[in-house]
C-alpha cells in the first residue's frame, strides 16, 4: 500500500490541494518539525465534504448488513497493510513508543472488527412488531412495526492522546459507519500524517466495497473550520473527545443551530481512587507502586487517570505515599503529547504548589529533553478538599492529589461531592466491604464505570463496557464511546404503521429478508 504523506485533504475518493498549507507536524521528544506542511480546510472543503456525506447517506444506511460489516473489516484490514509506516510516523508524531502504538493500532483495528460483528447480528436496529389487531375491543391496534436507522452524516473530533484508536479510524468513526452515517473527520493537528494514513486506508477500504462515495471525508483546520463543521444543517451529530473547553463550546455550538444536533463529547475526569482501611493495612506498599504506574503510564494523558486518591488518615496511608514516593523518584519522563499539552499541565501542577493547604509529598525526575513533565503527588486534609472546588478540577498528566479523611464519614462526603466521572476506583479487602457498601450507591450516580483492586487505566473494548459518566465526564451520560454499546449514539427509532409490505424494510418484512432477531408480540425471535 502508497504510504506517502501529501498533506492533502481527504474528501470522499479525492486528495485535494488547496494551497493553505499553513500546518507542520512537530515531533514533542526533539522539537523537529516533520515534512510534509498541511493543508487546512476552509469553507469550500467543508461544503464539499458535508455536500457529499449527504449523498451518500441515504445509499449508504440502507446497504446490507454483510456489506457494511465487510467494510468496517476491510478498513481494519487497510490501516494494518499500512505496516511499520503507520507505527513510525505516530512515533514521531506524539513521542509515544513503538509498543504503545502498536497496541493502539491492534485495539483500533480490533474494534472495527468487534462493530463488524454487531452489523452482521443485526440486534442493533431493535426490530419490534406489534401484528394488527383488526378486532379487538373496543378499538381495533393497526399493524407496528419498528427499526432503528443512522442518524445522519457524524462529525469526529479525533483526540490528541490516543492518534489512532480515538482518531480518524477509532470508536467514534467505527460505531458511526456501523450505524450506518457518513462520518467527517477533523482530524487532530497534533498528528496530521497518522490521520492521512488512516484516511487514505478508510478510502482504499470504500473503494473496495464499493461504498458511496462520501462515505468518510478528512479534514484538518482550527477552531473555525471545526465550528463550521458543527453548523452545517447536513451534520446530525457529533463525536468529541478532549477537554471540557472543547467539548462544551461544541455543545453550544450544536444547540443554537436552527435544528439542535446531539454532541456526544467526553471531557473531564478525575476518577477517583478510594483505599480502604483493610486494604492498607494488607498491601499499602504493593498499592503505592501500582498507583505510580497506572499515574505515570503514558505519561499521565489517559482521561481514566487517577487523578485524586480518597483514604483515611493512618500510619498505613504513609506507608503506602513512601512506597509511591520511592518508585516515583527514579521515574524519568517521557515527552508529553504538544507543547501546549505540557504547558496546561505545567500551570496545572504549579496551582497544586501553591494551592492553600496542599503539600507535596512525591516528585519524579525532569527528564532531558522538550515537554517533559514531572510528575507529581500531593495531599490534602479532607476539609480543605471539600472547601475548595479548584482542587477538584482535572490536570491532565501524572498528577494526584491524595486527601486525608479522618472518618469514614468522610469518604461518603466526597462521594457525594465529586463530580461526574468516568471511573471510581475500590480497593478493599472483605473487611471493608460493609464501608464499601455505603458508597457504591452514591458512586452509581457519579460515575460509568466502578472498578474494584485494580487501576483505571486502560479500557476493554467490550461489549458490557462503559466509557461515560455524568457531567462533566461527558455531555450525556445515557452513552458510552467505548464498547458495542458505543453505537447507539448515532442511532434514532422510526415506526410504520399499515404500510404495505413492499414499502417496508426488508428487516420489518413479515419474511424477515433482512434475518435479524425481532421482537414479535412480545415475543423473542431468532432468525
Amino acid at each position: 500500500m502508497n504510504t506517502t504523506i501529501t498533506g492533502e485533504i481527504l474528501i470522499g475518493q479525492r486528495a485535494i490541494d488547496n494551497g493553505q498549507r499553513t500546518l507542520k507536524a512537530v515531533n514533542p521528544a526533539t522539537g523537529e518539525t516533520l515534512a510534509p506542511d498541511f493543508a487546512q480546510a476552509g469553507p469550500a472543503e467543508v461544503e464539499q465534504a458535508c455536500a457529499a456525506a449527504w449523498a451518500a447517506f441515504d445509499t449508504y444506511r440502507e446497504t446490507r448488513l454483510e456489506d457494511r460489516a465487510r467494510f468496517l473489516e476491510a478498513i481494519g484490514d487497510q490501516i494494518m497493510q499500512l505496516g511499520q509506516a503507520l507505527v513510525d510516523r505516530a512515533v514521531a508524531e506524539t513521542a509515544l513508543p513503538a509498543a504503545r502504538i502498536e497496541g493502539e493500532r491492534a485495539r483500533t483495528v480490533g474494534q472495527l472488527r468487534l462493530f463488524a460483528q454487531v452489523v452482521r447480528a443485526g440486534e442493533f436496529l431493535d426490530v419490534r412488531v406489534d401484528t394488527a389487531m383488526p378486532d379487538r375491543q373496543p378499538l381495533p391496534r393497526p399493524d407496528l412495526r419498528l427499526r432503528n436507522i443512522a442518524l445522519g452524516p457524524v462529525a469526529v473530533f479525533g483526540a490528541s492522546n490516543f492518534p489512532l484508536a480515538f482518531s480518524v479510524a477509532g470508536g467514534d468513526t467505527a460505531s458511526a459507519l456501523a450505524a450506518g452515517c457518513p462520518v467527517i473527520v477533523k482530524g487532530h493537528p497534533a498528528h496530521p500524517g497518522t490521520g492521512e494514513l488512516v484516511g487514505r486506508a478508510i478510502q482504499a477500504a470504500a473503494r473496495e466495497c464499493g461504498m458511496p462515495e462520501g462515505v468518510f471525508s478528512l479534514l484538518l483546520g482550527g477552531i473555525e473550520t471545526g465550528t463550521s463543521l458543527v453548523q452545517d444543517a447536513r451534520i446530525k451529530g457529533v463525536g468529541f473527545t478532549g477537554s471540557r473547553t472543547g467539548g462544551l463550546a461544541l455543545v453550544d455550538i450544536a444547540s443554537k443551530r436552527r435544528e439542535p444536533i446531539p454532541v456526544f463529547a467526553e471531557m473531564s475526569s478525575i476518577n477517583p481512587v478510594f483505599l480502604f482501611p483493610a486494604a492498607l493495612a494488607a498491601r499499602a506498599e504493593e498499592l503505592g507502586k501500582a498507583f505510580i504506574g497506572s499515574l505515570t503510564m503514558g505519561a499521565g494523558q489517559f482521561c481514566t487517570n487517577p487523578g485524586i486518591v480518597v483514604a483515611l488518615d493512618s500510619p498505613d496511608l504513609d506507608r503506602f505515599l513512601k512506597a509511591a514516593d520511592a518508585t516515583l523518584s527514579s521515574h524519568v519522563p517521557s515527552a508529553m503529547l504538544t507543547p501546549g499539552i505540557h504547558g496546561a499541565y505545567q500551570k496545572g501542577v504549579q496551582a497544586l504548589e501553591t494551592a492553600q493547604g496542599v503539600q507535596l509529598c512525591a516528585r519524579g525526575g525532569t527528564g532531558e529533553g522538550p515537554n517533559r513533565g514531572a510528575a507529581a503527588v500531593f495531599s490534602t486534609a479532607v476539609s480543605n478538599f471539600l472547601s475548595q472546588e479548584a482542587l477538584q478540577h482535572e490536570v491532565f498528566g501524572a498528577s494526584s492529589l491524595v486527601v486525608r479523611c479522618q472518618r469514614p464519614e468522610d469518604m461518603r462526603e466526597i462521594a457525594e461531592r465529586i463530580e461526574g466521572q468516568l471511573t471510581v476506583t475500590l480497593h478493599m479487602e472483605e473487611a471493608d466491604y460493609e464501608l464499601a457498601r455505603g458508597l457504591v450507591p452514591i458512586l452509581e450516580r457519579k460515575a460509568g464505570r466502578i472498578l474494584a483492586n485494580g487501576w483505571p487505566t486502560g479500557v476493554e473494548v467490550a461489549h458490557a463496557m462503559v466509557h461515560g459518566g455524568p457531567f462533566p465526564a461527558t455531555s450525556d451520560s445515557r452513552f458510552t464511546s467505548v464498547g458495542t454499546l458505543a453505537i447507539r449514539r448515532f442511532l434514532r427509532p422510526v415506526s410504520y404503521q399499515s404500510l404495505p409490505s413492499q414499502l417496508l424494510p426488508e428487516t420489518l418484512r413479515s419474511e424477515n429478508l433482512g434475518r435479524v432477531s425481532r421482537l414479535e408480540d412480545g415475543k423473542r425471535l431468532l432468525p
